[in-house]
């Protein structure tokens, strides 16, 4: 990018006429949705707001349209994703791009060379093959190359080490400033308002909404959106809101003119290098290169962001990239030969797992947060509809909890936001590999057993931020297993731990689950408005689904009635602050009702196996016969000190109880049954052992089989479901469905190939055509065979029934089961 070319962007986003003209007059005393922001991500939502008909809507924005990262962004457009839901999004925003132009009348820079993607080792094609089916199965033409046909597309390569790629043909580069102004120039016309120069300087809550203030003044609003961008903490500081960002740095060089380019007949396609960690693209008559370096710069981590900085960039620091430069240099020798003409070093923000936050702030009203993107250009688009459709219809319309702000709990402070921010991008171009547990910002919340499992080997993961134990390795196995696609390395201590399950009696330590306690004489009323199905009868257990509106799967609660008027809820560790809004958002005023987030006061210790009865009852004078305490009932019983709420249900289908428990008696209780359960064969198991039994009694899993785009009807979980119910969300849509039959059919599979770990996010198809999609795959080691969860079209969901799944560009053929694969009686939990 020329320094002529910036200040091109610069004068666009300053532009008066062709739509960057606002309106005259004063600032508007009220609005329907305030909009705090003018990047490319504000203008996009404000125009998909306009677009769905809600036109009193106004963007506020402190400097200049653009000001922040959009300027100076290197404005690449990839489709390209392992995220299904960022996949959509992204492709969501580069049809839009390609239109937009004509539909505003705002010329547009838009250039869709495609894009070409390295692979220099088997993984990285595995990686590959996979998204490639994932694009394939969205619409998007994705195609695997050779090292020849990468020759062919770009003949300035050095193929030396490639082993393939992949090709992309949407991907290209976009300006953002024009986008931009296209955008805010689309709201405009649509009757919405656009208010520059105009800096929020507080908010604050009233009857009915907000009231934003400006340094021009005051503007009442039913709904506020964030989207300041690197700004973001600062909006949500004034909110009460404390928003995990940081901003890192991010550089990328334009070099002189490259002779051999002039020689070509047509424009290069975006060359992307995920194994040396950059991108490579045609300038002009140049190259722009824009590495991801191993060492990268956060800024403003200790203090604020400097009041005047906007249209601003930081001092060149290429000598971070000299590895990248070199490397890219080696593949692409015609870049070594221009010198460098400009270098651009501007602000990025992150968050700790690098998605944008799109969706409601935890624990506000009508605050939505559409801001922290690092890939803001390609992903404003999506990210615009998505969060207009939150406001409008109340949920967007494929699920983004992989963006949704509630996804990170209270320890997502600034010091590990920054470290994890730091972590991602030094591995931006990095597989993300099933198994990889990585350790920055790590540990932030422990159970009291976290030492004393990490004294017996134990591996970990964290899990909103909480550390569970992964697996334990078995005496003399090495720790250490290299990364890979197609399964862990320690795939033997996984079934050994399985094995103990079947055979004998497990113990999992299983901190974090989120951990609810409801009170009041209104409590049973406002649970049987909230859920699908039935309530339990008191000292009973259930599962039960909250619905959306159009009857997808929300959220997920085991409910126990402990009293008539007291119920424990328990959900997934990752939907704590999720859940905790679900529940909050659903009282209506005045009624008798408490709700506890217990989530951090109590642990959880499961024991499961045939065993496990033995042995709890060598440390407890509780009856814990089928007959005094039988499955899905609840009892409160003591061992030694503590007092336990015991819950006769196992996720792993064996005999088991789940103890829940306070947190400082979790130890005593932990010790006491190791006193005694070497006699029964008690071992400790990890989550991964867990996934893999739960998979094979085809228990879902929140956000990975159950989310937004599946009913409970289509999910199979019609048993949790009562529509002679007066009313609960989503109530009306499934009785349309239960009327009409559901679409695609949650069912089981069992693949020809014994010991293939399949990937989520597969085709399934029948017949040559697709036909549905794996949500969970793994291996069975009770039943000694692959499996996988998925949804297909209803006509292929028939006991028996041959259908195929890929499996990194191969098809392996599978049966499909209606049933758990692993005692589908339910005998083994009954006994």
């Amino acid at each position: 990018m020329s320094e002529d070319l910036l200040e091109r962007r610069r004068a666009a986003a300053r532009e008066r006429e062709q739509g960057g003209a606002e309106p005259a007059g004063d600032l508007p005393r009220s609005a329907r949705v305030v909009v705090i922001g003018g990047g490319v991500v504000g203008c996009s939502l404000l125009y998909h707001l306009a677009k769905r008909g809600w036109r009193d809507c106004l963007l506020l924005e402190a400097k200049e349209l653009t000001s922040g990262s959009t300027w100076h962004a290197a404005g690449n457009c990839p489709n390209f994703s392992g995220s299904w839901s960022i996949m959509k999004l992204q492709h969501y925003s580069t049809q839009l791009y390609a239109s937009l132009a004509a539909e505003v009348d705002y010329p547009i820079t838009y250039h869709r060379t495609g894009a070409i993607r390295l692979a220099q080792h088997r993984e990285r094609m595995l990686e590959f093959e996979h998204v490639t089916d994932m694009a394939q199965h969205q619409g998007i033409a994705f195609e695997m190359l050779t090292p020849a046909e990468i020759r062919e597309r770009y003949p300035l390569i050095e193929t030396a080490g490639l082993v393939g790629g992949q090709w992309d043909p949407g991907d290209g580069d976009i300006d953002p400033a024009q986008l931009t102004q296209a955008l805010a120039k689309g709201a405009r016309a649509l009757g919405a308002a656009i208010r520059r120069f105009c800096k929020v300087t507080g908010l604050r809550r009233e009857i009915g909404g907000w009231v934003v203030e400006t340094a021009r003044g005051a503007v009442r609003a039913e709904i506020v959106v964030n989207a300041a961008g690197y700004r973001a903490a600062e909006v949500g500081a004034m909110a009460g809101r404390d928003i995990p960002c940081v901003s890192l740095s991010h550089q990328y060089l334009v070099t002189e003119p490259v002779p051999e380019l002039a020689r070509l007949a047509g424009k290069l396609p975006l060359l992307r290098d995920p194994d040396d960690s950059y991108y490579l693209r045609q300038e002009g008559g140049g190259l722009l290169l824009g590495p991801y370096e191993r060492q990268p710069r956060a800024h403003w981590v200790d203090e604020p962001v400097p009041e005047d900085f906007s249209f601003q960039l930081f001092a060149d620091d290429l000598d971070r990239l000299t590895p990248n430069i070199e490397a890219a240099i080696r593949r692409v020798p015609a870049l070594g030969t221009a010198g460098i003409k400009r270098v651009v070093n501007g602000p990025i923000p992150y968050t700790p797992d690098g998605n944008p936050l799109i969706g409601p702030a935890p624990g506000l009203t009508n605050f939505f947060e559409c801001c922290v993107f690092s890939f803001g250009i390609v992903q404003a688009g999506g990210a615009g509809k998505a969060c207009a459709e939150w406001i409008v219809d109340g949920a967007p319309s494929w699920d983004l909890w992989s963006l949704d702000p509630r996804r990170f709990t209270g320890h997502a402070t600034k010091a590990y936001t920054t470290v994890k921010a730091l972590e991602l991008y030094a591995n931006e171009y990095a597989i993300g590999f099933p198994f990889e547990e990585r350790p920055a910002g790590r540990p932030a919340k422990t159970s009291p057993l976290y030492h004393r499992l990490r004294a017996e080997g134990a591996q970990f993961g964290a899990r909103n931020g909480w550390e569970r134990a992964t697996w334990f390795p078995r005496a003399g196995e090495p720790v250490e297993h290299p990364h890979s696609l197609t399964g862990p390395g320690f795939r033997d201590a996984i079934a050994a731990e399985c094995r103990r399950v079947a055979e004998a009696v497990g113990i999992v330590d299983l901190p974090g689950f989120s951990k609810f306690r409801l009170r009041g004489g209104a409590v049973q009323s406002f649970l049987d408005r909230l859920i699908a199905g039935r309530l339990p009868l008191v000292g009973r257990t259930t599962l039960a689904y909250v619905c959306t509106a159009k009857g997808g799967l929300l959220s997920e609660f085991t409910i126990t009635a402990l009293a008539p008027d007291d119920y424990l809820l328990i959900g997934a560790g990752s939907a704590e602050w999720h859940d905790l809004d679900v529940l909050r958002h659903a009282v209506q005023p005045g009624e008798d009702l408490t709700i506890a987030n217990v989530t951090a006061r109590f642990g959880t210790l499961l024991v499961t196996g045939p065993e496990a009865r033995a042995l709890l009852s060598k440390v407890t004078a509780a009856d814990l016969s089928s007959a005094a305490f039988p499955w899905l009932g609840a009892r409160r019983i003591e061992i030694g000190s503590a007092k336990a709420i015991a819950l006769r249900v196992s996720y792993v289908g064996e005999l088991g109880w789940e103890l829940h428990l306070p947190v400082e008696q979790l130890a005593g209780v932990y010790e006491a049954l190791w006193s005694c359960g070497r006699d029964h064969g008690l071992g400790n198991v990890g989550i991964y052992a867990v996934d893999a039994l739960r998979l094979e009694k085809a228990y879902r899993s929140w956000k990975q089989d159950l989310e937004i785009g599946y009913s409970p009807l289509a999910a199979g979980l019609g048993r949790f479901v009562d529509l002679g119910k007066a009313a609960f969300a989503g109530r009306e849509a499934l009785v349309r469905e239960a009327e009409q039959g559901t679409a695609q059919q949650f069912v089981g599979l069992t693949i020809d190939e014994p010991g293939a770990y399949l990937m989520p996010l597969a085709s399934v198809f029948a017949a040559g055509k697709r036909a549905g999609i794996v949500t969970s795959a793994g291996v069975g080691h009770r039943v000694g065979s692959s499996l996988a969860l998925a949804y297909v079209a209803r006509e292929h969901a028939q006991e028996g029934a041959r259908l195929e799944v890929m499996h990194f560009g191969k098809r392996l053929g599978a049966a499909v089961t209606l049933q758990p694969f692993y005692d589908p009686a339910n005998e083994r939990l009954r006994a």
